[in-house]
């Protein structure tokens, strides 16, 4: 893997990372503290991909930028509905009067989430969190009044375009092919030039941290993990030359060796969590085995949803029994009969070893 040496955007800013394709960045108030954006340009005008979180920072820096543009938007694609990704797209569609292209799950996602609970009690979400292991007031902390993706969300429109596997997106005589990923978020939009060999991958391939494969309160019992190790696979058939546009660090080519180095993370981890669970484990025990810093009341949350996805996957795999305790919190251990199937250095996950 190769970073490219362009000039990385300040704020309000834009460096063209090939013709007709420029890269933005806007701050985030996060330990990962940016979010890349891109405009893809057209001959009738700009479409704009992703769209950064609704603060009144990301609107000025988004109106300086549009105020340097010398033809009309056209249209903003979300890759997905994360709020960095989806947080102005109803601003920005709204303020434009231009169709909204996202994938339908992701769409209709952001839509509940918006909506909030609507009425409806919190104790799924508390349940969540007591069987992994949390004490009460830090569930209680957790669980939160369900309104934050509100509060760094502009309202969504009401009507989509649907974004699907395989669809081909024409922007200034250029075949731009949706490749759909799973796992980071539900149904994750990737864009691919084969004429030009550039992938806009957002959230799903990153090139040097890891995209979070989380499982959260509401579906419990998913298996994100096994969905993005599957959508990871046609990655691996694009050329290695290929420009990968990602929304956080740098742009890189080499998407081959990224993809490869990821199944190998998640391998590890999965080789990591089987080992520490030879002795009945919590979701909040095995944290330290998989994190090797202080986790703050943000990164718990992601921290508890990432290492759930794991233990999911293990249990789905049949590498890991999970029961419940008399406490109501899940314990997890190995499985007799992994035990006698593989030995103490070896895993052999079909998944994740292709």
């Amino acid at each position: 893997m190769k970073f490219e040496s362009f000039t990385v955007p300040q704020p309000g800013c834009v460096t063209q990372v090939a013709e007709g394709i420029f890269w933005l960045r806007m701050p985030l108030p996060f330990a990962l503290d940016h979010i890349n954006l891109y405009l893809l340009e057209d001959e009738q005008g700009w479409y704009i991909v992703d769209c950064g979180l609704a603060t009144s920072e990301t609107r000025q820096h988004w109106q300086s930028v549009l105020s340097t543009l010398d033809k009309p938007v056209l249209g903003v694609i979300a890759t997905h509905m994360h709020p960095d990704h989806i947080g102005l797209a109803g601003w920005l569609t709204e303020q434009h009067q231009v169709p909204l292209y996202m994938s339908q799950t992701e769409y209709f996602a952001a839509r509940a989430l918006f909506a909030g609970r609507a009425g409806a009690s919190a104790w799924r979400d508390e349940q969540y969190f007591v069987r992994c292991g949390l004490a009460t007031d830090a569930v209680t902390k957790a669980v939160g009044d369900g309104k934050g993706f509100s509060r760094i969300v502009s309202p969504l429109p009401v009507a989509y375009e649907r974004l699907t596997e395989g669809q081909v997106l024409t922007i200034n005589n250029n075949r731009w092919t949706v490749m759909i990923g799973r796992g980071h978020s539900p149904e994750h939009v990737c864009l691919y030039c084969q004429e030009r060999h550039i992938l806009v991958a957002g959230d799903h391939i990153l090139p040097s941290i890891t995209p979070n494969i989380g499982v959260y309160s509401t579906e419990p019992d998913g298996n994100p993990l096994a969905d993005y190790l599957d959508t990871l696979l046609p990655f691996m058939e694009l050329p290695s030359d290929t420009l990968v546009l990602p929304a956080h660090n740098q742009p890189f080519t080499g998407v081959r060796a990224r993809v490869q180095a990821l199944r190998g993370h998640h391998q590890q981890q999965l080789k990591t969590l089987y080992d520490v669970c030879r002795i009945p484990m919590r979701v909040t025990d095995c944290l330290p085995a998989l994190f090797n810093r202080q986790l703050d009341s943000h990164l718990l949350h992601f921290a508890i949803a990432e290492c759930l996805s794991h233990l999911n996957y293990l249990c789905a795999e049949g590498q890991l029994v999970r029961t419940l305790s008399e406490e109501g919190v899940y314990i997890y251990c190995q499985s007799p009969a992994s035990e006698t199937e593989q030995n103490d250095s070896v895993l052999s996950f079909d998944m994740v070893n292709g």
